[in-house]
């Protein structure tokens, strides 16, 4: 984060980019050097490329549903197997164009693609060159610089963590306790003003009256408490975090 800062300090960019070792993972940075979240290019490229439908986990941001610029969006568990899956349902159900992205940015192109005269095939496995090439294009295209871009879509901020050392039967308890026993997760989140709705598709997802998330999910692979929240500030976002890692930790003493 400190050589993003530091390049966009020194040089005039509209982006910087990078990928992971594989290159299936995109990092993509705007002029100021900060940070866009994988989830986030994922649905700058699925609004390029004119999808009505897109395909993602439920650890990606919520305000996919609230954006006003995708007809459809479909929840998955986390792993590109099941947005593969639902790609393929959403295809069969009548989609058109079908975008799948996970939260950490790799995209799966779900269907053909045709704009301005010229087409790309579907490429359903995580990609992270077309969503590097849809962010520089959309800002060539639109005039506007990314963080313009970025915030139109309306996130939520976020954060997340981990809990390391914690067996998958223990997860599981308490994972199981939050979403089998309404008053407990009532009591839990009390000072969210309980609970509004409960995920349970990969975790248990806690979403409170005032729109802040926390969610917990073990790791397919390793063990793991993982830890999610979104709130309207980072601030409170990391404060969520806080909170949600004490309240995992307190769990796993007792059990």
């Amino acid at each position: 984060m400190a050589l993003l800062k530091d390049w966009a300090a020194a040089e005039l960019f509209d982006a910087i980019v990078s990928t992971d070792g594989d290159g299936d993972r995109p990092l993509v940075a705007d002029n100021s050097g900060n940070f866009v979240r994988g989830d986030l290019v994922g649905a700058i490229t699925a609004h390029f490329l004119g999808a009505d439908c897109v395909v993602t986990p439920v650890t990606s941001n919520s305000a996919l549903e609230h954006c006003g610029y995708f007809p459809r969006v479909v929840r998955t568990r986390v792993g590109s197997p099941y947005v593969i899956e639902g790609i393929g349902k959403s295809l069969a159900e009548g989609a058109t164009c079908v975008v799948g992205f996970e939260a950490n940015g790799g995209v799966l192109l779900g269907s053909a693609v045709e704009k301005d005269g010229r087409a790309l095939s579907a490429l359903p496995t995580r990609d992270s060159l077309l969503p590097i090439l849809c962010v520089l294009s959309a800002i060539a295209t639109t005039g506007q610089p990314l963080a313009q871009i970025a915030a139109d879509f309306r996130f939520l901020a976020g954060a997340s963590g981990r809990l390391e050392g914690v067996p998958s039967e223990t997860s599981a308890s308490f994972l199981h306790k939050l979403a089998a026993d309404a008053a407990y997760a009532d009591e839990v989140f009390a000072d969210l003003g309980g609970v509004a709705n409960i995920d349970n598709r990969d975790g248990v997802r806690i979403t409170a009256p005032n729109g802040e998330v926390v969610h917990f999910r073990a790791s397919g692979n390793a063990p793991e408490l993982r830890c999610y929240v979104e709130a309207k500030a980072q601030s409170r976002a990391d404060e969520l975090l806080g909170r949600g890692l004490a309240l995992g930790r307190a769990q796993i003493l007792e059990s």
